[in-house]
């Protein structure tokens, strides 16, 4: 093994006495103490895993830490079908377990149990944990976009044959777009390519990466793992292919770097049928450093969520699909918020884009962080899963899961610095109506905005202006042709979000009151 990592040294013995004789002790018929000790743990980039199924692979254990940043070390204890994985940084593992706090993980469609390790580091003994080491070793290889080692004993990757995956997709309950794919595979690099076709009665896509190396990572990751919970399983292999070639881009075939390719069915070219939509800007790039930047908007928190979960996230907003995690309360707690900016309103109109926000309260003690309760929790991880790690006021915001099931209203008389508010009755709310269109439209944050219910006689230099206004600068407009509607880019996420918080609901004159989403669209 190589030097960085010590040898001779077993660890986790003292972790695996405290919660080997409890293996419930993570869910409500554990005993309250060992609850307690676990709930006290401080964060640490090793994770302890347990509950394992039997027989489970050293790669299936990488896979949960992969879409969270860099696996550094990994000690397996199949005896106890416990792992440790360690991850590159703290704030990836914070990353992974608050989400995993959100979704149960699951492991060969078993439910496992994720929590801080006692450990700041994981210090393995290679002779007990040699093909651990192995599996790591060619896992960050393809990671860093090297090859693995060819000492003996070390397991060999054979370089990617194609940079074109196979994918089947197997038990698919619900439908699966083309944007949907694009999402999910462009977390492991730029996706060039995708024909989607129904065979065997199965359906099946091609998907051609811009580099063979970002292909063998998407395989290694993703083969067995479900879109949605407990259906829609990919199976995926290396196309014999080397080359796809797209004549249409439509909902059955895309080539991304030909946008100027006719439709030839008629149908128009950015029609979306997905919840996802397409990542706003450039599509997510492969970072030789290990870690992924998210398609999804979350890379600016120094963790990205898994896009498998996102996508399920997405489905469950809109009645389609229930979540493994979707029993959790609807309260997010956000902190790191600027406490001279930040409002209940702000807030109720930012969370409010991706589900019905019920309640808001700024801490009286804590003024840099909220309480926020959505009507249900798959609204909650709709938003935490879009708005975590985004800049808000010049500062970046966290946003989990709280142990709160609701948000208390003070008594009366009691809030006089107006920092609680209810927001039950508010007739903003996006997702009252059953099938509303907004279901269809939920999207990352993006510097392009979405503006409808513009009032007849406002024009460009109108809402240019307007826009300006709020502390941005306007990049670029473009008018639907019905006027009604249009699309305005400020120069940053940053700014669109601010422009989004002060300007969505802004009274136009004549009973027309502003709408403003985000866009999945660029001008």
């Amino acid at each position: 093994m190589d030097g960085d990592v010590a040898v001779g040294v077993k660890r986790g013995s003292d972790e695996l006495n405290m919660y080997g004789s409890s293996p419930n002790s993570m869910t409500a018929n554990g005993s309250d103490s060992k609850k307690q000790r676990l709930d006290e743990s401080p964060p640490s980039r090793v994770l302890h895993i347990r509950k394992l199924p039997n027989e489970v692979s050293e790669t299936e254990v990488i896979a949960l830490g992969l879409p969270f940043g860099k696996v550094t070390n990994i000690l397996m204890l199949k005896g106890k079908n416990q792992a440790f994985l360690e991850l590159g940084t703290e704030e990836a593992a914070i990353t992974m377990v608050n989400y995993y706090t959100a979704v149960t993980p699951q492991v060969r469609n078993t439910p496992v149990f994720i929590q801080y390790s006692n450990h700041k580091e994981l210090k393995t003994d290679s002779a007990l944990n040699q093909r651990a080491q192995a599996v790591l070793q060619a896992v960050s290889a393809v990671q860093d976009g090297s090859s693995p080692s060819s000492d003996p004993g070390v397991l060999d990757l054979a370089p990617p044959p194609s940079p074109v995956l196979r994918i089947i997709i197997d038990n698919m309950f619900y439908p699966v777009t083309l944007d949907v794919l694009q999402q999910i595979f462009s977390k492991f690099g730029t996706v060039m390519k995708i024909i989607t076709f129904t065979k065997n009665n199965q359906f099946q896509a091609l998907l051609q990466f811009s580099d063979p190396v970002n292909a063998q990572q998407a395989k290694l990751s993703l083969d067995g793992q479900n879109i949605y919970n407990s259906c829609c399983t990919l199976r995926i292999d290396f196309s014999k292919l080397v080359n796809l070639n797209v004549k249409y881009n439509n909902d059955k075939s895309r080539d991304y770097t030909r946008p100027d390719l006719p439709t030839g069915d008629g149908e128009a070219t950015n029609k979306d049928h997905s919840l996802l939509g397409t990542p706003s800007g450039a599509l997510a790039s492969y970072s030789s450093g290990g870690g992924y930047s998210s398609s999804l908007s979350l890379s600016q928190g120094g963790g990205a969520i898994s896009p498998l979960s996102a996508a399920a996230a997405a489905a469950a907003a809109a009645g389609r699909v229930a979540l493994s995690g979707s029993g959790v309360s609807g309260v997010l707690l956000a902190s790191n918020l600027n406490e001279e900016m930040v409002t209940p309103q702000s807030l109720f109109t930012l969370f409010g884009v991706y589900g019905d926000v019920q309640r808001v309260k700024i801490l009286y003690n804590k003024k840099d962080s909220a309480l926020i309760q959505l009507s249900d929790g798959n609204q909650a991880q709709l938003a935490m899963s879009h708005l975590n790690g985004q800049k808000v006021f010049g500062k970046v915001m966290r946003v989990t899961l709280s142990k709160h099931q609701t948000v208390a209203l003070p008594r009366e008389g009691l809030d006089d610095q107006l920092l609680t508010k209810d927001f039950s009755g508010s007739p903003l709310h996006r997702f009252k109506k059953p099938g509303s269109k907004n279901f269809q439209n939920i999207f990352p944050p993006s510097a392009t905005l979405h503006l409808s219910n513009i009032r007849d006689g406002v024009g460009e230099d109108d809402l240019r202006l307007l826009f300006s206004n709020s502390g941005g600068t306007v990049k670029a407009f473009k008018f639907f042709q019905d006027r009604k509607m249009a699309l305005i880019q400020m120069s940053s996420v940053e700014e669109a979000i601010q422009a989004l918080m002060d300007l969505h609901n802004y009274d136009m004159g004549g009973n027309h009151h502003l709408k403003v989403s985000f866009s999945k669209s660029t001008i």
